[in-house]
């Protein structure tokens, strides 16, 4: 078989959603299902294969994104299995840029909830094809069809439903093919493995009959013949509707929605067969693009084997203290043992041992070509978003977005002996996790550690117990603000001083605006070469942005606020770029102090679900820590709450919340913006 082929037969897929839909149970199925394990792990016994870490299996949840490979007939299956939880948001930003294809699971009870949406519009951003599968048909309250219609209410998306359920609820048995038109029951002795193909029922004849059209009138628009064949009223072969619903699924144009129920056993094999069918290989998605790290100039690879090499580290993990960085090949062929540039660093790197990843247990590989995912150990000082590539065809791929961290902890060693090791602790945590950030507090002289939430931080202070063996006292979390000015203001500085020997003058003349909110800082000049050289404006700009980046009211970043440089002064011989850099930072600084600087606080986006008799204990809480309600829409027996409350007020909200529903009601929040709080 030759390299095109097999390129032809991956598949680079994530399972991304809401926590709790189901996403670890449905990826342990398939996993049982592909013969690459031999008993299903549930993630309620803490048992699942993907959640290997102590933290995941008992909180059952999903911390990290797991890799794995399994085989469905002749295909390759390379599977990343996500996190719900909206802390770990990055996890599944870094896994959307480098994958060809998802499924996003849904809940059939809860819908397409909060976080399902942020996840659909990260992967409408990286552009990565979907199939629904709806999960948990056999839960009381499920609704297919419901969920079906919130697909296209809250993501926009144009589902197009290939199967329907059989029964409902308890009575959930199997699913009827809209292709195929056949009937699909499991055998629950089998655990799901054998399943039965039979004619429909014909009680069900009428309702297959409505959906089976508009299947085919939903692909008639991608596919002039299945168009024909329809309008003629002949039969349209399942090859040609395959055919139809894959080019549109990869043109973005549809999203095909399966059903089933993971932790029954029912819907695995035919979501199996979709991911090949209708997900494209790495063949099939738009060349990778690049820039020229020398000349800016963009540069694209095709996938293939023998292209010269192009790859990015998507992700690092330290696993028993290594470092294993998680890495895409684009093109070319990575070979243990080889060293590969990296354009960011202009370094070489050493590949001292290729693995294929099984969740973490791993087996080594001599190569790895175009399409693969693969695990790399070695590369000893890249890191997340870096690109790999040969030295004689640079290339930088684009970098991954990462988000400002919006919660702090302080944290200090128990002993002398942890004193020691914390540093390096934290330096392994901040290799593999971009949104942890760490500074020393001058005042207080504690290490601060900021993260993307309390459950983010809380995981961080349990691993670094239980796999690093360091003991931390932890100070009570803190928001991390942000700063702004409320009136326009100038101020004028003159740097004039005698540094080793040498005089060095400059001086310095800003107005400062306040923006819109979410614009971010600005610069400009508006004064002429002859007042002040042109050679010095960049070290101005990079004055002004150095005292951005800790305001002069709090300390906390300066955000929304414009720059202009409307006079200033030089002496030939005398002036400096260290004269202007340092004259326009204290300029800064105190024209900030006269523009009545204030704070902008994180505010998040709440979602409450909690059964109805509460109801108003809930919104009497929320009400109380400064929420705002936005809507209330009810469901079966539960209401959705969604508010918008501050940071600052939510901590420890989950105890109040369990207290006050009798442990029933739920919450998921995520940043919004930031923004002074007014109630």
């Amino acid at each position: 078989m030759n390299k095109k082929e097999k390129i032809n037969l991956i598949r680079n897929i994530g399972i991304m959603a809401h926590i709790d839909a189901g996403k670890t149970t449905v990826t342990e199925r398939i996993l049982y299902y592909t013969g690459k394990s031999y008993k299903i792990g549930e993630v309620h016994d803490g048992e699942a294969v993907m959640d290997w870490m102590t933290d995941e299996q008992e909180r059952g949840i999903t911390i990290t994104s797991a890799v794995t490979t399994c085989l469905w007939d002749t295909n390759v299956i390379q599977l990343i299995d996500t996190p719900g939880h909206v802390d770990f948001t990055i996890e599944v930003e870094r896994s959307l840029r480098v994958l060809d294809g998802a499924i996003a699971v849904f809940c059939a009870v809860g819908g397409v909830e909060p976080q399902s949406e942020t996840v659909w519009r990260q992967a409408n951003k990286y552009k990565v094809p979907r199939i629904a599968f709806i999960n948990k048909l056999d839960r009381i309250g499920a609704d297919f069809f419901g969920t079906v219609d919130m697909m296209k209410e809250k993501l926009g998306a144009t589902p197009l439903i290939l199967q329907i359920p059989v029964g409902a609820e308890e009575n959930f048995k199997g699913v009827v093919d809209l292709i195929s038109m056949e009937q699909i029951i499991w055998d629950t002795e089998t655990l799901g493995a054998k399943y039965e193909r039979s004619p429909i029922p014909p009680e069900l004849l009428e309702s297959v009959k409505e959906y089976r059209d508009k299947l085919i009138e939903g692909v008639a628009d991608f596919d002039d013949h299945i168009m024909e064949a329809y309008l003629a009223e002949e039969p349209i072969e399942a090859k040609m509707v395959i055919a139809a619903i894959r080019k549109a699924t990869i043109q973005l144009a549809l999203v095909p929605v399966l059903c089933g129920s993971a932790l029954k056993n029912k819907g695995i094999q035919p979501l199996l067969n979709a991911i090949v069918q209708f997900l494209p290989s790495p063949v099939e998605v738009p060349p990778i693009r690049g820039i020229h790290p020398e000349t800016g100039d963009t540069l694209e690879f095709e996938t293939k084997s023998n292209g010269p090499l192009a790859a990015l580290i998507f992700k690092v993990s330290m696993i028993e203290g290594r470092k294993l960085s998680f890495v895409r090949i684009y093109s070319g062929t990575m070979k243990a043992g080889e060293e590969v540039f990296n354009p960011s660093l202009g370094k070489k790197e050493k590949l001292a041992r290729l693995l294929k990843m099984h969740a973490n247990k791993k087996e080594r590989i001599d190569e790895a070509g175009a399409g693969a995912i693969i695990g790399v150990v070695g590369l000893k000082d890249s890191s997340t978003g870096d690109t790999l590539c040969n030295q004689t065809h640079p290339v930088l791929l684009e970098k991954i977005d990462f988000y400002e961290p919006v919660i702090s902890i302080a944290i200090e060693p128990k002993t002398h002996a942890d004193q020691e090791k914390i540093e390096e602790v934290i330096k392994k945590f901040i290799a593999e996790d971009p949104t942890l950030k760490v500074r020393k507090d001058e005042d207080t002289g504690q290490t601060i550690l900021s993260g993307m939430g309390e459950l983010h931080l809380e995981i961080i202070i349990s691993r670094m117990l239980r796999e690093f063996n360091t003991n931390v006292n932890v100070g009570k979390p803190q928001v991390v603000y942000r700063e702004t000015i409320g009136t326009e203001s100038e101020a004028t500085v003159v740097f004039d001083r005698d540094i080793s020997g040498q005089h060095h003058y400059g001086e310095v003349t800003l107005k400062l605006s306040p923006l819109k909110r979410g614009t971010g800082n600005t610069f400009r000049s508006e004064i002429s070469s002859d007042m002040i050289p042109d050679q010095y404006i960049p070290a101005i700009e990079r004055g002004v942005m150095d005292s951005f980046a800790s305001g002069a009211f709090m300390g906390y970043p300066v955000m929304d606020v414009e720059a202009v440089l409307i006079k200033g002064a030089f002496r030939e011989s005398m002036s400096s770029e260290l004269a202007f850099n340092v004259s326009a930072s204290m300029t800064c600084k105190e024209a900030m102090m006269k523009a009545h600087p204030f704070l902008l606080e994180p505010i998040m986006d709440v979602e409450i679900l909690v059964p109805d008799a509460f109801m108003g204990d809930v919104i009497g809480e929320l009400n109380a820590r400064g929420g705002k309600i936005s809507s209330i829409n009810p469901k079966s027996g539960i209401q959705e709450i969604n508010a918008i409350v501050p940071l600052s007020k939510m901590f420890g909200y989950s105890t109040s919340l369990r207290s006050a529903t009798q442990g029933r009601g739920t919450f998921t929040m995520q940043f919004s913006h930031f923004d002074q709080f007014e109630k």
